[in-house]
């Protein structure tokens, strides 16, 4: 993790203001009206899905800070040593671990009085010790008023710090306050570093970045370190040495040989000395600024003795600079650059990754397995074809002479077509249709139609010559065909279609009235091929018989009904109706309505509601106080927990008059 992932950390909220947010969202969210007649259970559940709700909100919230906030053991070195320096890892580990306390209390507290709700016997009891719950989570939370104060302020800090990838390429500046390292870092990078002429002007890590070789390095500017014991040193000072000891990077150390820094040149080559076991296995680069006030070649022979003796040293190059003239800035940059890409290679092929890869490398190298020498062969057209001269009038024209010729490029557009090759070179051009009368030329091509058609040919001689085509009776292109010479021959019906297969696909085959035979009819046909029909010519004979008893009996009870008629026109009339109207007076007929009724249609002869009761009233009377009785229970059903329920069903102020401007959303 960089320091930028650590920039996505959400604020963290005061403790009055982590209680409203809770409670608020507590009320909001579950149900706030209980009615004296509910169950107790009911009551229980009510008051427990209070408390389990404030315990998952308070966890939720704690968990998001928890998790957001980084363990130092998890970090890079360079990050953990930084935010040590930075905010104290004591003070830190302890802040977050006083609220993963917090928030196993809490838990516990829920745990505990959701259990005693459990044996709530009373609205009242019930309410008191969701009250209890509540204020002891409050309690705890309150007492949790400094951590996260304290994780608040390091929230703020740590987005205020610069971006540092401590596995990128890096350039890491160092050296006493006030040498000209912030003046180098505004040169090559785009930073703007604050350059003032007195000392610990830069008081945190700044961080540039630059281009070299296609690549992109940070340059890192630390504040200027004094010679003194790491315990004596203070926070800016420590921000140097954890950057120094846990980058792989590349370090430039600034000399200011001119001495206006305010320090000597043997108190830098001190320091240097004093530091120098954080450079181990860093490629070391000794800058020299200010060369346009004083250069080596001018300093005394103690102290180029003391400069050259750190030169001497392993991995130790110089450079001069000047950050005011610009003399060596970009000598040095690219000098430091090149170093870091020396050492990373180097590194990486020491590494045991190199020599696992190289273990299941094998190079073959072929063995001769005679002593005839065999030469590569190159064709003669190929050793007789000029070579290609760009300056000759006659050379061989490339395509990207044509380019040139015909407008260059995006002007240009290479014609394919005359590199087909086609059985007639005439062809090329042609233009291929791709769609043809409607339909997709693609779905047409057929590379070996002409052969299929030739078979085709052959197979209708064949059958020819057999004598197939002599009868043109039973000559059919297909099933559907087929089926539609037979329909048309049966049902004497228009000429079906070729594709009536499909289109009575969900009909019936025969028609209705053609399923309607006499008996006689049946008879003949089943004599003519050859069955006897005599059993089944019994066995209709015998169901007419029954079926004319039947008519006959109903006949005679409908005459029996017609003389007690009251009005004996009506009665003469109705069987006028039935004469006249139909062949069957049993014979249904339809209704206005469209439903089938049978005519003379009776009443019932007793009211079944009336069942039981003693007359009319007392059934009325008896309807009247099963609704009674309901009302209650349709009431429940209708209102629910919310106290936002609209009691009545339709509230004049919600559906009557104009809608003037402004919100039509109601609560």
């Amino acid at each position: 993790m960089s320091t930028s992932g650590l920039k996505a950390i959400a604020p963290v909220p005061t403790a009055a203001d982590f209680l409203d947010i809770v409670l608020s969202k507590t009320q909001r969210k579950t149900p706030t009206v209980i009615h004296k007649n509910f169950k107790i259970s009911r009551i229980r559940n009510f008051y427990m899905r209070k408390v389990k709700f404030t315990q998952d909100s308070f966890d939720e919230k704690l968990s998001a800070i928890l998790e957001e906030f980084p363990m130092l053991d998890d970090l890079h070195p360079f990050l953990a040593s930084l935010m040590n320096v930075l905010y104290d890892k004591n003070h830190y580990k302890l802040a977050l671990g006083q609220l993963r306390t917090a928030r196993h209390l809490i838990d516990q507290v829920a745990k505990d009085y959701v259990r005693l709700l459990k044996f709530g016997d009373s609205l009242y009891r019930c309410k008191q010790l969701k009250k209890a719950a509540l204020g002891r989570m409050a309690t705890i939370m309150r007492r949790q008023k400094d951590p996260l104060a304290y994780l608040e302020q390091v929230r703020q800090h740590i987005s205020r710090l610069p971006a540092i990838d401590p596995t990128a390429r890096t350039l890491l500046i160092c050296g006493y306050p006030n040498v000209g390292k912030s003046s180098f870092i505004n040169k090559v990078t785009r930073a703007d570093v604050d350059v003032q002429p007195y000392a610990f002007t830069t008081k945190s890590l700044f961080v540039g970045h630059l281009d070299y070789r296609y690549m992109r390095w940070q340059v890192i500017d630390t504040p200027g370190i004094l010679d003194h014991p790491l315990e004596d040193m203070n926070t800016i000072e420590m921000q140097s040495i954890t950057a120094l000891a846990h980058l792989k990077s590349c370090v430039l150390y600034f000399m200011d040989l001119s001495e206006q820094c305010g320090y000597s040149v043997e108190a830098q080559c001190k320091l240097f000395q004093s530091i120098k076991p954080l450079f181990a296995n860093k490629p070391t680069l000794l800058v020299m600024n200010k060369i346009d006030v004083t250069r080596l070649e001018d300093l005394s022979a103690e102290n180029r003795a003391m400069i050259e003796e750190i030169l001497a040293g392993e991995g130790v190059q110089s450079v001069q600079v000047s950050c005011y003239t610009d003399e060596g800035v970009m000598d040095l940059k690219n000098k430091a650059c090149d170093a870091l890409l020396e050492h990373r290679v180097d590194q990486k092929l020491k590494g045991n990754k190199v020599n696992s890869i190289i273990n299941r490398l094998h190079v073959a190298q072929p063995k001769p397995r005679d002593e005839l020498v065999r030469e590569p062969f190159i064709p003669e057209a190929i050793k007789n074809r000029p070579r290609y001269d760009k300056e000759d009038p006659s050379r061989r024209r490339l395509e990207r002479d044509i380019e040139a010729e015909e407008g260059g490029a995006g002007v240009y557009n290479i014609n394919l077509k005359k590199n087909y090759l086609l059985a007639d070179p005439e062809w090329k051009m042609d233009v291929i249709p791709e769609i043809m009368n409607g339909k997709n030329v693609a779905d047409f091509i057929d590379l070996d139609i002409m052969e299929k058609l030739e078979a085709l040919e052959r197979e209708e001689e064949k059958l020819q010559a057999e004598g197939f085509y002599d009868s043109e009776e039973d000559m059919f292109d297909s099933d559907d065909e087929r089926d539609a010479a037979e329909m048309k021959v049966s049902l004497g019906h228009k000429i079906v279609s070729q594709g009536s297969k499909k289109a009575m696909k969900n009909q019936a085959k025969l028609p209705r009235t053609a399923g309607l035979r006499t008996l006689s009819e049946l008879t003949t046909e089943m004599t003519k091929a050859g069955l006897d029909p005599s059993r089944i010519q019994h066995r209709a004979e015998m169901l007419a018989k029954v079926a004319g008893e039947k008519r006959k009996r109903q006949r005679e009870e409908e005459d029996a009904e017609m003389d007690v008629d009251e009005d004996g026109e009506g009665a003469e009339d109705a069987w006028m109706d039935v004469d006249e109207g139909s062949a069957a007076p049993n014979k249904r007929a339809k209704s206005n309505s469209g439903a089938v009724v049978a005519k003379n249609k009776r009443e019932p002869r007793s009211n079944r509601q009336l069942a039981g009761m003693r007359d009319e009233a007392q059934a009325s009377k008896a309807v009247k106080l099963r609704n009674l009785g309901q009302r209650e229970r349709n009431m429940h059903a209708k209102a629910g927990e919310s106290d936002r329920a609209i009691k009545v069903k339709m509230p004049k102020h919600l559906f009557s008059g104009k809608r003037k401007m402004g919100t039509n959303n109601r609560r």
